[in-house]
């Protein structure tokens, strides 16, 4: 307790930092998490919104597909947008101040979307309720890493990114009894009211992040910091400690891509960008393809849900886990695994249990897959950018969410085979696993200014 005593020069931006993610996760530190766990769950419901209503929209106004296609490229668009340039509001204002203003987007896109009377207005409204949910995203997994303890964060990040894939579950359950019974504009109304509820909820529980205080100092940064210590059940500071000079000269984009940091920032947006073309290709043409091989509808929307439960359990575990084996390489493991599972689908028979077995496979390596890059963009960016960094490293996710299914969908019309496309489609990840097992070799050479929390994250 004595490194969080206050004493002038007795106490560094980091011991604070240590001091509190050394020790067991205290009540509060789990609401934090929690808090951000529900956020997330929120985010997966609300994208996927408008699929669920897409059914009787198109009906209502009798949409063309490509007016359809639009209004869902609209929201995908949005959080790209919103990742890489609203992102890096967080590290400017505040953790706190920048998940408020996205909630405030989102609550705004979802509730006017409710009273939208053509196309036009309703692709405006998805596109800021993207913008909103593509930042909050980056800044609730730097919250998490930065009020979880180095034991439990990698797990604490994987709560939070299953939280999406939970929230979009839990959200078409729901939207099925509200469109039988008040229509597709109450789906919209109850995602507004519910980001409104949870903005209530921030500004009365949720604080800034002690990493955020430390390392941009706004006015009132000692009182702040002391509050969030004395909920923490730590001592307060009497003085600040010393600014580092070197991070307070740089900021956003120009400390992410100086000397020290390109080579990192660059290795996890390609990380980002190649797993996100395997899994969202696996993502979006699962489900036909187990169609199309003899599985009825029901039967691939199953192999849809089946490879998700999968995923939720495969991405806790690989949190879980990292502790013991180390972020960078259980993640490197899980791309070269969820290759090999993506290979073997090509070529077992077109029935129904070997496919569906290994669809499971594949979910389970998959979703952990995203676990682990998430929690790796908390820990190669320092707290000045780490917002910015993981919008920067996400937006680049997105842009290879889009190309994925795009060119598998080219080389299934040219005629490959389903052994070729999936061996074509699984060659992003194997290169993504060689770009994480890069980050991995580069801890060792990497100056300790750079980030002193690589050492955990390997």
């Amino acid at each position: 307790m004595d490194q969080a005593n206050g004493r002038e020069g007795s106490v560094s931006e980091n011991d604070i930092s240590t001091l509190i993610q050394s020790r067991r996760m205290t009540p509060f530190q789990v609401v934090v998490v929690g808090i951000c766990i529900v956020i997330s769950m929120l985010d997966g419901f609300d994208v996927l919104a408008m699929a669920f209503t897409a059914p009787v929209i198109t009906r209502e106004w009798a949409l063309d597909p490509t007016a359809l296609g639009a209004l869902f490229s609209a929201g995908l668009a949005g959080m790209a947008i919103g990742a890489v340039l609203l992102s890096p509001l967080a590290d400017r204002y505040g953790r706190r101040a920048s998940v408020l203003f996205c909630l405030a987007l989102m609550t705004v896109g979802m509730l006017l979307s409710a009273f939208a009377q053509n196309t036009a207005q309703l692709f405006t409204l998805r596109l800021v309720t993207g913008l909103g949910i593509g930042s909050v995203l980056a800044t609730i997994n730097a919250i998490v890493a930065e009020y979880s303890s180095t034991r439990r964060r990698d797990f604490c990040i994987g709560m939070m990114t299953m939280g999406y894939s939970v929230g979009a579950t839990l959200g078409g359950l729901i939207s099925v009894v509200l469109l039988s019974n008040y229509g597709w504009q109450s789906v919209f109304l109850l995602g507004g009211i519910l980001s409104t509820i949870l903005a209530v909820v921030v500004a009365v529980v949720m604080p800034e992040s002690v990493d955020f205080l430390l390392a941009r100092r706004p006015a009132g940064a000692l009182d702040r910091i002391n509050h969030v210590l004395r909920r923490l059940r730590l001592a307060p500071l009497e003085s600040l400690p010393p600014v580092h000079a070197e991070v307070s000269r740089r900021s956003g984009y120009r400390t992410m891509f100086a000397a020290d940091m390109r080579t990192p920032t660059l290795l996890i947006c390609a990380g980002f960008f190649l797993a996100m073309m395997t899994y969202y290709f696996l993502l979006n043409w699962i489900p036909k393809i187990l169609v199309d091989l003899g599985l009825t509808v029901e039967g691939g929307i199953s192999g849809s849900v089946v490879m998700n439960v999968a995923g939720v359990t495969g991405g806790l575990l690989l949190g879980w886990n990292t502790h013991r084996f180390g972020l960078g390489r259980l993640t490197a493991a899980y791309m070269v695994l969820c290759v090999a599972s993506v290979v073997v689908f090509g070529y077992v028979p077109a029935s129904t249990v070997p496919l569906l077995l290994m669809v499971v496979v594949i979910g389970f390596f998959m979703n952990g897959v995203i676990v682990g890059l998430y929690a790796l963009a908390a820990t190669v960016f320092p707290a000045t950018v780490r917002a910015t960094g993981t919008g920067l490293a996400l937006g680049c996710g997105r842009l290879g969410a889009t190309i994925g299914p795009f060119v598998a969908g080219v080389l299934i019309t040219q005629g490959w085979s389903r052994a070729a496309y999936f061996v074509a489609m699984a060659l992003p990840m194997l290169l993504a696993a060689g770009v994480i097992s890069r980050i991995v070799t580069m801890r060792n050479d990497a100056p300790e200014r750079v980030h002193a929390n690589w050492n955990e994250a390997h």
